[in-house]
């Protein structure tokens, strides 16, 4: 029989987003190939106070930022974190997931968002140049899990951002279990994964674009094989 998993995917829904269009069928894909039958549950953010994601087999905080329920969404994350669940985060997600990290691991209680944080210390700035619908060559580190699923050590990529890991404290960040995997070709974060964690990975780029192309993302892939254990 077909293993059956059933994926979270937490974000506040948005028809005109290309991420969120792309986002469906990069799962489909992705779970043809690893012959699963994937049951995935769009969650607006909003409902995650009335939600057990221990009923899930893995969490993505897609692309969408700021969220409608930025409490619920750190939650969320720190539980996935903290449990162990297969974890992916994309855009919005790879911010938040830094900023949930430096609060709750390296207990920066002032760690913020320049896009929803009045002070603090702003973990995620305003990227030097935008990225809204850009693409650019992302590095990745040999033998990290994203070079892994990749089978390549550099891709094409896509975006849709103006917010990045501020480069102030990119050093003080990948100080514990976190690891930056994946940079641009000017050295700025990309991409990070915990290395304490069975499968914990998050990215500025959208990977998940790779769908709108009928093409396999290769993080969606090792995600989903990591919710399938």
């Amino acid at each position: 029989m077909t293993q059956s998993i059933r994926v979270a995917l937490i974000g506040d829904y948005r028809a005109n987003a290309v991420a969120h269009q792309a986002i469906p069928p990069a799962v489909q894909l992705a779970a043809k190939t690893l012959s699963l039958t994937v049951n995935a549950d769009w969650i607006a953010t909003p409902e995650l106070d009335q939600l057990n994601l221990a009923d899930y087999d893995a969490i993505w905080l897609v692309p969408g930022s700021p969220y409608l329920n930025d409490e619920g969404v750190f939650a969320a994350i720190r539980w996935a974190r903290e449990s162990g669940k297969p974890f992916l985060g994309s855009c919005g997600g790879f911010q938040y997931a830094i900023v949930e990290y430096a609060r709750n691991v390296l207990g920066w209680e002032d760690a913020g968002h320049a896009e929803t944080d009045s002070g603090g210390r702003w973990v995620i700035a305003p990227l030097a140049c935008s990225l809204v619908e850009q693409r650019g060559t992302v590095t990745f580190q040999p033998k990290s899990r994203i070079a892994q699923a990749y089978g390549a050590l550099e891709s094409d990529e896509g975006y849709h951002c103006n917010f990045g890991v501020n480069p102030e404290f990119s050093t003080a960040l990948a100080t514990q279990n976190l690891q930056i995997t994946s940079w641009d070709l000017e050295g700025d974060v990309r991409g990070i994964e915990l290395s304490d964690h069975p499968f914990f990975v998050a990215t500025l780029f959208q990977s998940e674009r790779a769908a709108l192309q009928n093409r396999l993302s290769p993080l969606v892939v090792a995600w989903l094989q990591a919710a399938k254990g």
